[in-house]
């Protein structure tokens, strides 16, 4: 799924004009990049978390050049879903995709 896919399908559920769907959707996905950039954890309660995730620094290697490279210690962004969310997933029936 896009995300004209998932504006397209709240706008349908809900009857929300789709311009406010997108500017909600954008809106929220940006207040997630700039509360992670500063440092911030987001929880959502009977969703999940959006957190960082530190990474030690360790020694790469270019292998077609055969360098060693000095990654340094740095942080990703990450999803923990919730316990609830991770059960309503486990239930559900998938098609096989080929």
């Amino acid at each position: 799924m896009r995300k004209v896919d998932l504006v397209n399908n709240i706008h349908q559920k809900t009857g929300i004009p789709k311009i406010d769907v997108l500017v909600t959707v954008e809106a929220l996905f940006k207040e997630i990049k700039d509360n992670l950039k500063s440092g911030e954890n987001i929880y959502v309660r009977g969703f999940g978390s959006f957190i960082l995730k530190k990474r030690a620094a360790k020694i790469g290697r270019i292998v077609k050049q055969n360098i060693e490279v000095k990654i340094p210690e740095h942080h990703i962004p990450a999803f923990k879903p919730a316990k609830e969310f991770l059960q309503e997933i486990k239930v559900t029936k998938f098609p096989d995709k080929k």
